[in-house]
């Protein structure tokens, strides 16, 4: 198996996707899937 080393630049790029990442709490997450589930919203 090969090893694939990244560029610093690659990581502050990941770190910056993973620090403006939405999150949700579960009670959001129930209302996104029954909006979705009702077809009143994308889940997308």
């Amino acid at each position: 198996m090969r090893k694939t080393t990244k560029s610093p630049g690659e990581k502050i790029v990941k770190d910056i996707k993973r620090a403006t990442r939405k999150h949700y709490s579960s009670e959001e997450k129930i209302r996104i899937v029954l909006d979705g589930l009702r077809r009143e919203d994308s889940i997308a």
